[in-house]
């Protein structure tokens, strides 16, 4: 193996980000060390990228970025036991403490002391990478490395749709970015009656056409509540899945509920949302859940089912593949918006 690799790294708290040529790292005990096949852009990197309040409060440069992955284990640190080298591999980007009140009692996905794989530590955005023995996730070899680096996403999206119970329930998606765009295949396989999205930007409103969504609208210029009274018979949509963050979308996703409906956030606000909670929350009854990354590690298992057998079509939702060199091109589409997941290949 060489002990050399590319990696892209943030190398200052500004704009952008370099490819260098770094060191290969060594596992310690309790990590593996992974050749990255494929890894894929999130909306986080591109904060990280443009350095934004979120990622001055949260990423301490120099650091390797990225953490949506798959490739293959080619060491192992002292006293890890449950992988093999040759084994193919995701990654959990949570690194949970193990130790807190969440961890002992099954929440370790909300860990109180959690660190976030290529946000508080080394990423994945360079030809190997060292990940945490409880991240770890062995891939089924019948699931390409594309479909396998975005996992992690797609989990996102399964929890967001998971948390409505969408099964035969009329269903608003509102933002089209990367993980709304996966939400869409998922409730549908989930059982939905109906899917409805909105999303201002063109190219990602004609992704979501290719995704399944049975209506998409833009809320900018069109009328969301009387496309949903019409598609609901005037009783409003049994579940939102707000996946855009947005304070607007928010708002409007919320007037469209049904009495006694839901809503699942998991979309990141840039600041403080005000809502209207005496008639859009409280007197409708309506339940209202956060939603953070992944199970651990039941997520996983669903997404490995809906792909392995088929249950989902989420090639479509892979616009662009580049080489790890080009990943300036990928942030670009990133912030234009006129991409869906971009895939990286060191």
């Amino acid at each position: 193996m060489t002990s050399s690799m590319k990696a892209v790294v943030k190398t200052g708290p500004e704009y952008g980000a370099e490819l260098k040529e770094i060191p290969v790292p060594d596992p310690a005990s309790g990590q593996v060390l992974v050749k990255i096949q494929r890894t894929s852009i999130c909306g986080s990197d591109l904060h990280i990228y443009k350095w934004n309040k979120w990622a001055e409060n949260n990423v301490n440069p120099p650091q390797i970025m990225g953490h949506e992955m798959a490739g293959e284990v080619v060491a192992l640190g002292e006293g890890v036991t449950s992988v093999e080298v040759g084994d193919f591999v995701s990654a959990e980007t949570h690194i949970p403490c193990g130790q807190c009140y969440q961890c002992k009692t099954g929440l370790q996905h909300i860990c109180v002391n959690m660190k976030i794989l290529g946000v508080h530590t080394d990423g994945v955005f360079a030809d190997y990478a060292v990940i945490e023995e409880v991240d770890v996730w062995k891939n089924d070899p019948a699931i390409s490395a594309r479909y396998a680096s975005i996992q992690e996403p797609l989990g996102n999206a399964i929890d967001t749709i998971r948390a409505g119970e969408v099964a035969a329930k009329n269903v608003l998606i509102t933002g089209a970015g990367p993980a709304g765009l996966l939400a869409i295949p998922v409730a549908n396989a989930f059982g939905a009656a109906t899917v409805i999205v909105t999303e201002p930007n063109d190219y990602r409103r004609d992704l979501a056409e290719k995704m399944g969504a049975d209506f998409v609208i833009n809320p900018l210029e069109e009328d969301l509540e009387a496309l949903v009274a019409e598609v609901t018979d005037g009783v409003g949509v049994d579940f939102v899945a707000e996946m855009s963050g947005a304070a607007a979308a928010i708002k409007q996703g919320l007037k469209q509920i049904t009495p006694g409906g839901r809503i699942a956030l998991l979309g990141v606000p840039d600041g403080p949302v005000e809502i209207d909670l005496a008639p859009d929350l409280i007197f409708k009854g309506i339940d209202m859940i956060g939603v953070t990354g992944r199970e651990m590690f039941q997520t996983w298992f669903i997404a490995r089912r809906l792909l392995k057998e088929e249950k989902i079509d989420i090639e479509p939702v892979i616009t662009h593949e580049f080489p790890l060199e080009d990943f300036a091109k990928g942030m670009e589409l990133m912030e234009s918006g006129n991409c869906g997941k971009i895939v990286l290949k060191p």
